[in-house]
C-alpha cells in the first residue's frame, strides 16, 4: 500500500497490509517494510480499536477516525472491500482505476485534499 496526499504538509505513507473481514467487522494491519506491525485497526458494531507499536490501544468514535489518526488522512477502507472484489465504487471523492487488478494492481485518486492511493496484491 501507498498512499501520497499533495496537501499542505504533503505525505507520503508506504505499508504492507492485510485487509480481513468486511466493511462492519473486520481488521486491517499496517505492515513495516521490515515485518513488524506498525498500526493494527479492528471493528465491530461495538467500535473501533487502533494499536500502533509504541502506544497504548485507543477506541474511537469511527473506524474513519482511527484510519485518519493511523496513516494521516482519510482511506476508504469499506470502499477498500469492494475494490478489492472488482467493484469500482466511488468513496468519499475518490476514483477507482480497476484496469490492472487481473495484474495484481489498484490505484485510486481524490480530488481534495489531493492523494493517490496504490494497491499491489500478493494474491490478485
Amino acid at each position: 500500500m501507498s498512499l501520497k496526499v499533495d496537501d499542505d504538509p504533503r505525505m507520503s505513507f508506504s505499508a504492507g497490509f492485510d485487509l480481513r473481514g468486511s466493511e462492519r467487522e473486520g481488521t486491517l494491519e499496517l505492515v513495516t517494510p521490515l515485518g513488524s506491525t506498525a498500526a493494527l485497526l479492528e471493528w465491530s458494531v461495538a467500535g473501533a480499536w487502533l494499536q500502533v507499536a509504541g502506544e497504548p490501544p485507543r477506541q474511537g468514535a469511527s473506524l474513519e477516525a482511527l484510519v485518519r489518526a493511523a496513516t494521516g488522512t482519510d482511506v476508504p477502507v469499506a470502499a477498500l472491500f469492494d475494490w478489492l472484489a472488482g467493484r469500482p465504487t466511488t468513496s468519499a471523492g475518490w476514483q477507482v482505476d480497476l484496469s490492472q487488478r487481473a495484474q495484481g494492481r489498484l490505484q485510486a485518486l481524490r480530488q481534495q485534499p489531493p492523494a493517490e492511493l496504490r494497491l499491489v496484491l500478493d494474491n490478485p
